[in-house]
């Protein structure tokens, strides 16, 4: 028998199938250990030794895989062919090895697809693990585990509220904070643009002033009103006729197929794709067999993928389509060991895979692919420049025609910022022509501030800086989002109060580890080791070297001297000059205190040098220019009960109500999903509400709102609520259910409850028999009262269709009943043992 480790279980199924009975294949679920979170997990002292420790969920499947491989005969390690899949089959390795349960033969295979011919194929080229990069992977994971449990535990310490840094996410969070900064500092400038409308023919075209007074004009070169509407006039009274008109032919190649970080950056603009997402429907679709591995920087396809590429182009469109020679495409990865193939689809033959999310991703990446083998889109583009009979003024029109639409017939790339000039239609015209001018139009513009970076523009920056790799992207933006260091809007990234304060902590204490280029020379340092070409503890030792000594230092700095250090960096921010040439820092509450920035038990604010006399603070992330300042606590009405004043204040930690005054006083945090008013208010002091005592142990049943939102709460027990409304109109039925619901299975129905379809498809085309869509304990299934098929990744509960439901059956039924659940067979009945004969006196 020969064992097969694979990292996903729909995956093992796949292959065991394709491979026979002579193999078994078991999934690992990705990896299967790591450094424990606590202090020595990495020892530098050691030469960098590592104290692996196994996943404690992962203990019944490392069981499953030593049992085999105590009765193997070959283990055969096919993990995912990168750094990663790499990293997981040497540690399944280890693990076996400590368990003296390791086969005599151990191979290493990978393969770029999960279908039947690249399956056999790779198991014909098995080869030893790639000691490189695992080393790689060992120096990354001793990297990231050393930047976090040195400098985190200084963050804590010194930037109260602060939560955690992370070597990479740290240099994405300045990113964004940076361009925060820009934002706040862009000072708009006025200009004017002066266009024609004109028509020649009966075809209407644009023309813009480029020539004015003699003298060419850029985009800035007009800036007031009145230098405008005296150029409109001149163009409005001069008579325009065409001094030239240029004709460029252009050509447009399509773009090569997707790596990891063209793909998440094209699902973002074109599909509003997060990239944790992205790879989560693409992980999917290569799981069913749909595409190639999807965490890749190789924009190469394999020779026979392209010739079915151009065999599909020339059967979708023509011969003209196809291009003489098969397109070849060079990498930019710098590590070649870890360029594969570029992400296609496994069968150029098949547009369609999937449903809903992967449907439209599996489309994507067709299109891309096909696209990428076929002919270049062919153009002319023109420019007409018209004068006035002066020679002083002049206009200019420009537009493109596509001759040959090549490639551009099925996909066209997507961009961050649209708006082309050129593709306007333009009508034919030569010298000495003069269009008919049907209205000239002045109009204000200002210069506009860099926009936000959106998830594309932000993994686009990223890879253009050599920060990261591709596969660590999703990643690293998840892992901002989750520390609330950043809030997405319209999907655009904002920077959050926190996020700026650790970015400037580590910009004014930490400033190398966060520089661009120091990021991207360890990045190529650590491709330097997965290439073979250095040693992976020789490039710790050079960055540990510096590093411990800095964070020793910094921890040894008071609080309060660190505090005063980063109220001095971030003065310009805090405290911006005036445009009246007022002090910044003036107390705007007793007139004569000082603002400076305090560190506190929940985080930073500003707050005044006269403090406890004058009690006025201001939140970190409020800048302090001229309008900034709190308008002070509003009234929203006095409580029946106490007639005390109910106020809404805005504290440092945002909005809330106050009833009373100093220690006696009740506060409550207004939440978001509230329209606040005083019945609202009064009804958000009293909390928590008790609903009543539990029919089943007489113990009261509570609700109200905590840290993670609106909750019921019975004997230490907890089940969540959907709105801040179902605090007040929970009645004790409804509690009673959902603390039950939340107590059993995790807040699913409990097992051998009955279980409605989620939904009635239809009648089975072929058998006439009723299919339901179900949820069952591993997913969604469909089931037509006999046969049971779970549903693949790609396809979207919610988009399924009854044909697809049907052969999904079919498909099951024809496979026959599942490998070990044929009929049980009954065990037979044990024997009586023989009774004892009694004992001879």
């Amino acid at each position: 028998m020969q064992l097969v480790i694979v990292e996903s279980p729909a995956k093992a199924k796949t292959i065991e199938k394709y491979l026979g009975k002579d193999y078994r294949v078991l999934a690992s679920y990705g990896h299967v250990r790591d450094l424990p979170a606590r202090d020595g997990s990495v020892n530098p002292d050691a030469g960098f030794a590592m104290d692996w420790e196994t996943y404690a969920d992962k203990s019944k499947q490392l069981k499953a895989i030593t049992d085999l491989a105590k009765t193997a005969d070959r283990l055969i390690l096919a993990t995912d062919p990168d750094r990663e899949g790499e990293a997981i089959s040497w540690h399944v390795q280890e693990v076996l090895r400590n368990k003296k349960a390791l086969p005599k033969e151990v191979e290493r295979v990978t393969f770029n697809a999960i279908t039947k011919p690249a399956i056999l194929e790779a198991m014909k080229a098995p080869r030893e693990l790639d000691t490189d990069l695992i080393d790689a992977y060992r120096a990354r994971r001793a990297l990231d585990y050393l930047v976090g449990f040195t400098l985190s535990p200084v963050l804590w310490r010194k930037l109260p509220g602060a939560k955690s840094a992370g070597r990479v996410q740290s240099v994405a969070l300045r990113l964004i904070v940076e361009r925060e900064r820009e934002i706040e500092g862009f000072r708009p400038q006025e200009y004017w643009s002066v266009t024609a409308d004109m028509e020649q023919d009966g075809t209407p075209f644009l023309t813009r002033l480029v020539k004015y007074k003699g003298d060419k004009l850029d985009r800035l070169s007009i800036g007031d009103e009145g230098t405008a509407l005296a150029a409109k006039k001149a163009v409005e009274e001069g008579r325009f006729s065409v001094s030239s008109v240029e004709t460029k032919p252009a050509m447009r190649n399509p773009p090569p197929p997707f790596t990891t970080s063209t793909l998440q950056q094209e699902a973002a603009r074109k599909l509003g794709f997060s990239a944790s997402h992205t790879m989560r429907i693409a992980q999917g679709l290569y799981e069913d067999g749909a595409i190639t591995y999807m965490r890749t920087d190789g924009v190469q396809m394999d020779g026979g993928a392209i010739q079915e590429a151009r065999k599909a182009i020339a059967t979708r469109y023509d011969g003209g389509y196809v291009p003489d020679k098969p397109r070849q495409y060079q990498t930019k990865a710098k590590n070649a060991q870890e360029a594969h193939e570029a992400i296609r689809p496994t069968d150029f033959s098949k547009d369609k895979a999937g449903s809903g999310d992967h449907g439209r991703l599996y489309d994507l990446i067709w299109k891309r692919a096909l696209a990428s083998q076929m002919a270049s889109a062919r153009m002319e583009r023109t420019t007409i420049d018209l004068e006035d009979g002066t020679g002083q003024h002049g206009l200019r029109a420009t537009g493109q025609v596509v001759l040959f639409p090549g490639y551009l017939a099925l996909y066209e790339e997507g961009r961050d910022d649209e708006g082309d000039e050129e593709s306007r239609r333009l009508p034919r015209m030569s010298a000495g022509d003069a269009p008919a001018k049907k209205a000239v139009n002045a109009e204000q513009h200002f210069t506009q501030p860099p926009p936000r970076f959106s998830e594309a523009s932000l993994v686009k920056r990223l890879e253009e800086l050599g920060i990261g790799r591709p596969s660590t992207y999703a990643s690293i933006i998840q892992t901002l989002k989750d520390r609330a260091y950043v809030k997405i809007e319209k999907n655009r990234f904002f920077a959050e109060e926190s996020g700026r304060l650790v970015t400037a902590f580590l910009e004014r204490f930490f400033e190398k580890y966060v520089g661009y280029d120091f990021t991207a020379e360890l990045e190529e340092e650590l491709d330097d080791v997965s290439g073979g070409r250095a040693e992976w503890q020789a490039v710790l030792e050079s960055f540990w070297k510096d590093f411990k000594p800095r964070t020793t230092e910094v921890m040894e700095q008071k609080p309060s001297e660190v505090t005063a250090a980063l109220d001095l960096f971030l003065e310009p921010y805090l405290f911006p000059t005036r445009a009246d040439g007022s002090d910044p820092r003036l107390c705007p509450n007793c007139g004569n205190g000082r603002l400076a920035l305090r560190g506190g038990k929940f985080g930073a604010f500003v707050a005044c040098s006269n403090y406890p006399e004058c009690k006025f603070t201001r939140r970190f992330g409020q800048p302090g220019g001229e309008g900034s300042e709190d308008a002070g606590p509003e009234v929203l009405g006095q409580d029946p009960e106490t007639g005390l004043n109910v106020e809404r204040k805005s504290g440092r930690f945002g909005p809330y109500i106050q009833l009373g005054e100093g220690k006696e006083a009740a506060r409550a945090s207004i939440p978001k999903d509230v329209d606040l008013d005083l019945e609202w208010a009064l009804k958000l002091l009293k909390l928590p509400r008790t609903i009543g005592n539990h029919p089943e142990t007489g113990n009261p049943i509570t609700a109200s709102i905590g840290r993670y939102g609106p909750y019921l709460a019975h004997d230490g027990k907890y089940a969540r609520l959907q709105s801040t409304a179902e605090v007040f109109e929970t009645g004790m039925n409804a509690a009673v259910v959902k603390l039950a619901e939340a107590a059993a299975n995790g807040g699913r129905p409990a097992r051998g409850a009955s279980r409605e379809p989620l939904k009635m498809l239809g009648k089975h085309p072929r058998t006439e028999a009723e299919i339901k869509l179900m949820e069952g304990r591993y997913g969604a299934y469909v089931t037509d009262g006999e046969t049971n098929a779970t549903l693949p990744k790609s396809i979207d509960k919610d988009q399924l269709t009854l044909e697809e439901a049907a052969q999904l059956i079919d498909a099951r039924a024809a496979a026959g009943p599942a490998k070990g659940k044929s009929k049980k067979k009954v065990a037979p009945k044990k024997k009586a043992a023989p009774k004892k004969a009694a004992a001879k006196k």
